[in-house]
């Protein structure tokens, strides 16, 4: 194991409208903001997301960023997953604020519950229920 690791700090994304990307990760999965600056050099904006574990989400908006490949899948990140306690209650909070989810399925090795839906722009997200 590499000396000192510790477990993960964050995980940047590129989003394409960045105030859109911000009220779904703040307001739609209630992620919690810890700093938020405009980069005027680079015509960015850096926002900095805390999950309940202390991981971090980083949203970055740059101009005429090119698309994500996500289907057919690419090498590279395939997507995040965020565990849950309820999948039910989780997916019935998604939904009624109109996130488009796909079916429940079940890790045929785990044995737990899972679903996809995706962000604004299309980056698959997962839920995970926990144990």
């Amino acid at each position: 194991m590499l000396p000192g690791l510790k477990g993960l700090h964050h995980v940047a994304l590129i989003v394409s409208d960045y105030q859109t990307s911000k009220a779904f990760y703040t307001q739609v999965l209630g992620l919690q903001v810890l700093a938020e600056h405009f980069r005027a050099e680079r015509h960015s904006w850096k926002l900095d997301l805390s999950l309940p574990s202390g991981a971090r989400l980083e949203l970055f908006s740059f101009p005429s960023a090119p698309a994500r490949l996500s289907y057919p899948e690419a090498c590279g990140l395939r997507h995040l997953a965020f565990e849950v306690s309820d999948l039910n209650k989780a997916l019935a909070y998604l939904q009624s604020r109109g996130v488009a989810t796909e079916a429940v399925r079940v890790d045929e090795v785990t044995g737990r519950r899972f679903c996809f839906f995706a962000d604004p722009d299309g980056l698959p997200l997962e839920l995970y229920q926990a144990g």
